[in-house]
């Protein structure tokens, strides 16, 4: 067995055992249609389904009134994974980049079920690639056997940019997984994002799920005396005193305040987030994600006729 095969058996007995279900079986529609749960009550027009008559209303108002259903379909789901140079960094368990991988991966073998497919796109520094639609476990498959990101070559696209063609090939209203580090590579830290606008357009037809990872040196910087940091999308190096308590201080508080502002502007695009750590099991991360969503009603727009 080699080892991608090893590693992906790993990450379904992971999935398997801690968070199977989520997002299986058909999937509720935005638009009225074919289905079996009523959603909208219209007067009866000749030619429509009289079994859905609802007998109790027409005795009321005196005029044949109806129930229109809720449309169901197989779910399709979009990855779109972040593989640029800023997520090459780890100082825990893994790197941000793996962490990235074997969420998507697990993702799709959660959303496995006969007639769902799954679409990856991949964001690195040779650009923007997309996989086909295909079943969740072969999708997962794929990732898992990716080779390793590349360390250097330049920035990557925008996360903008990526967005945009995401929106572009998920035609049908589905799930849209974004997993990346929101980290721009001029290093801005105010919103609003350039992000932000295809973010909210993409959850205005979609359920959005954006999965940010980051590493706790991200968080602060450790005292390790003289050190010498390289900027992995422009290969620019600065020699810092990581001794130097002010700067440590002035380091954590824009930390901070990025994370803050990352996490408002998911929240005002209408999205879901989840973050995972390079340090942490993101299987229990995941797994309380999924908890939490299935508590909370699925948010839905409804169209009138």
């Amino acid at each position: 067995m080699t080892d991608a095969a090893r590693r992906f058996r790993r990450l379904e007995l992971t999935v398997r055992r801690r968070v199977d279900g989520l997002l299986q079986g058909d999937a509720d529609g935005h638009a009225l249609g074919p289905g079996a749960d009523p959603e909208e009550l219209t007067l009866y027009r000749p030619g429509q389904d009289v079994r859905r008559i609802d007998w109790n209303v027409t005795a009321r108002t005196g005029q044949a009134h109806l129930w229109r259903t809720r449309a169901q379909h197989e779910l399709d789901t979009w990855l779109l994974v972040d593989r640029s140079p800023s997520m090459t960094f780890g100082t825990a368990l893994a790197e941000k980049v793996d962490v990235a991988e074997q969420v998507a991966a697990a993702v799709g073998l959660l959303t496995a079920a006969p007639g769902n497919r799954v679409g990856v796109g991949l964001l690195d520094a040779a650009g923007l690639s997309w996989i086909a639609p295909r079943p969740g476990r072969s999708a997962a498959g794929t990732l898992a056997r990716l080779a390793d990101a590349g360390r250097q070559g330049g920035a990557a696209p925008p996360l903008a940019d990526a967005l945009r063609g995401l929106g572009a090939r998920a035609r049908r209203r589905g799930l849209c997984v974004v997993v990346t580090d929101l980290v721009d590579p001029d290093g801005g830290i105010d919103r609003p994002f350039a992000w932000e606008e295809p973010l909210r357009r993409l959850t205005a037809r979609h359920d959005v799920v954006v999965v940010e990872v980051d590493d706790p040196r991200e968080h602060e910087l450790p005292d390790v005396g003289e050190a010498v940091f390289v900027d992995p999308e422009s290969g620019a190096q600065r020699e810092v005193s990581t001794s130097d308590p002010a700067l440590r201080l002035a380091y954590a508080i824009v930390a901070a305040r990025h994370r803050d502002e990352t996490a408002a502007a998911v929240r005002a695009c209408r999205a879901e987030h989840l973050r995972v750590s390079t340090d942490q099991d993101w299987s229990a991360a995941l797994a309380r994600f999924v908890r939490d969503r299935r508590r909370r009603p699925a948010r839905r727009t409804r169209r009138t006729p």
